[in-house]
């Protein structure tokens, strides 16, 4: 990726009550418009003057409505996403209506603080940017690996022996090995303590690689991001390959579907991470998500530069000590877009108006 998109949605009931939410759209390269055209001719008025006493309630109704699109379509992930973005964005309504943030409205007892790790470190980059990261706040750190093997090895001993005491590192191939690359990593990696290694093959490959990797790691795997579905995620629960959980609230679920699968994972004995590499809402979201499901997960943090994400709040305003503090604000805490998003608005305006695919 050489830039951090998002596509934002807000929606307001009959009262004036609103809400936030965000669609995933970090790619193709047109995922964005694409995204807005599909919310603003197929599926938003599917939902124009519905009622719903339940947040959760619109999840359910616009994925079986949907279904049958999506299945003639073959466009699944796009209808998801759509659905995910207006889920998030119905929960926030109903939490700011009933004067509470995200994460109070959906366990009254929930943190008000949750631990962090920074994230999208390349391999390459790792020292310079996990000193950034530190001088900011984060002791925990995740590297991009999953390029070539023995460089990535190289480097990964030196940010281990660079790593104060109470730092922890995890690593993340992107699906980038196949089996036998997956358990060479392994075997030469066995020395170092990663808290987890993520995706070391394609989140799709036979249940026999999985297992072969899961009883030969020396540490635990993650993956999710690339699961959709209830179905999906009790038979990864239930096989017990994965050790940390790591759905993204913006790709399936929203919030409806995501806190069933973390509240499932930790009943289960495993670890809820939630993925995220998007804007300032579904972070906002994410943080609130973690801290109403307990138990001891991160949340996932990109340092790289993004505007879309630092226009509501620099990440160094949030983090202190390890930890991400969340909002004292109702809902996820945003009530406006930030003025720099004034351009940016009024060019969504345009196309919801006008069918415009510029």
């Amino acid at each position: 990726m050489r830039n951090r998109p998002a596509t934002f949605v807000r929606i307001e009931d009959q009262d004036g009550a609103f809400g936030w939410g965000e669609v995933f759209c970090n790619w193709p390269a047109a995922a964005a418009e694409h995204r807005v055209n599909l919310l603003a001719q197929d599926i938003a008025p599917l939902v124009f003057g519905l009622p719903f006493s339940r947040p959760d309630e619109l999840f359910e109704f616009l994925t079986a409505r949907t279904h049958i699109l999506a299945l003639q379509s073959g466009e699944w992930g796009p209808f998801r996403q759509v659905i995910a973005g207006l889920d998030i964005a119905l929960w926030d309504l109903f939490a700011r209506k009933n004067g509470q943030t995200l994460r109070h409205f959906m366990n009254p007892d929930a943190a008000d603080a949750v631990p962090a790790y920074a994230s999208g470190i390349h391999i390459k980059d790792a020292s310079t940017l996990i000193q950034s990261a530190r001088d900011i706040g984060f002791e925990a750190f995740k590297i991009k690996v999953g390029f070539d093997r023995q460089d990535d090895l190289k480097r990964m001993n030196e940010v281990f022996e660079a790593k104060s005491a109470t730092e922890t590192i995890a690593a993340d191939a992107n699906q980038g090995w196949d089996r036998t690359a997956a358990l060479d990593f392994m075997e030469q990696a066995r020395s170092l303590p990663l808290v987890w290694l993520e995706e070391p093959i394609q989140a799709d490959a036979a249940q026999a690689d999985w297992e072969a990797l899961a009883q030969a790691s020396p540490f635990p795997l993650a993956g999710g991001e690339n699961l959709v579905g209830v179905v999906e995620f009790d038979a990864a629960i239930s096989a017990a390959h994965l050790s940390v959980f790591q759905p993204d609230i913006i790709k399936w679920g929203g919030l409806t579907g995501c806190l069933g699968v973390a509240r499932s994972a930790i009943a289960a004995g495993l670890r809820y991470c939630p993925h995220f590499l998007g804007g300032g809402i579904g972070l906002q979201a994410s943080a609130n998500l973690l801290a109403a499901v307990g138990g001891d997960g991160l949340l996932e943090v990109d340092v790289n530069p993004n505007p879309l994400r630092d226009g509501f709040s620099p990440i160094g305003t949030s983090i202190s000590v390890g930890q991400w503090h969340l909002n004292d604000e109702p809902g996820i805490g945003i009530s406006a877009l930030p003025e720099m998003f004034d351009a940016f608005l009024s060019h969504s305006t345009e196309i919801l108006t006008s069918g415009s695919r510029s």
